[in-house]
């Protein structure tokens, strides 16, 4: 508790944290109003690759969310600011039709790419997409990923993420992927460095021990495990990471915080 009680700063998920599908967490609402009133300066970051920033934040309204825009830090954002380094760089995108409008400044092609961006594309993933992205590697395209998640909870139960076609990928071609959002310590350094903040004065509170709480400890942040979403009490027991503060649920945060 003594690392809670230095905070200044929260990153917060969304999915699974804030909300699994369309339904909120319970108690969610409130606590990030209580929150907010404590004083302390917050972010919300997200791996999600199947919505556009914008969507996103239209998302969280709809659920009854008050978060501004300027907030919310997405892995697609982040890749875009990635390739922005580059001259020009053409990219085939395996993404979501709502965040290629998102990358709409970049060249597009299906024969001929200095990248490859994935990210969740859902059903349309099939054997001719991911052989054509193996052939565009093996010509010397370089892998972009959104994020190599395992899986993540949906209102129907876990399902798989797109971790799996990314290291598919990597073993057919030999190549690396450039992992874009959590768990890389620059996805992390974007978040703290928006809120001015040093990490120690910061936690990231997530559902997934591995991108949400061993990436932000990484990054010298505290970590705090909200049991809903994704968490399995069984995957998080056979973990090497640790949290360093395990809750039931974001609505359980407030009530700590005004203990500190």
């Amino acid at each position: 508790m003594n690392k809670i009680g230095n905070l200044e700063g929260i990153l917060f998920d969304l999915d699974g944290v804030l909300y699994v599908g369309q339904q909120p967490v319970a108690g969610a609402r409130e606590a990030l109003e209580e929150i907010r009133a404590l004083g302390l300066k917050r972010r919300f970051i997200t791996n999600t690759s199947t919505l556009s920033r914008r969507s996103l934040h239209r998302k969280l309204a709809d659920l009854g969310f008050n978060i501004a825009m300027e907030e919310i830090i997405s892995a697609p954002q982040a890749a875009i600011f990635y390739l922005r380094q580059f001259i020009e760089p053409t990219c085939h995108l395996l993404l979501a039709d709502d965040v290629k409008r998102d990358f709409r400044e970049f060249q597009q092609s299906d024969s001929h790419a200095d990248f490859i961006v994935i990210g969740d594309i859902g059903a349309a993933w099939s054997y001719a997409l991911i052989n054509r992205a193996f052939q565009l590697l093996i010509d010397g395209s370089k892998l972009l990923a959104i994020h190599k998640n395992r899986f993540w909870q949906t209102e129907q139960g876990l399902q798989m993420d797109i971790g799996g076609f990314v290291a598919a990928l990597e073993y057919a071609s030999g190549k690396q992927a450039v992992l874009i959002g959590k768990p890389a310590k620059d996805f992390f350094d974007m978040a703290i460095n928006d809120i001015a903040l040093p990490p120690q004065r910061v936690a990231i509170v997530g559902d997934d021990i591995d991108s949400d709480i061993g990436g932000g400890q990484a990054a010298g942040m505290s970590g705090i495990l909200v049991k809903t979403g994704k968490y399995r009490e069984q995957y998080v027991r056979a973990s090497k990471i640790k949290p360093d503060l395990s809750i039931a649920s974001i609505a359980n945060l407030p009530a700590l915080l005004r203990k500190r």
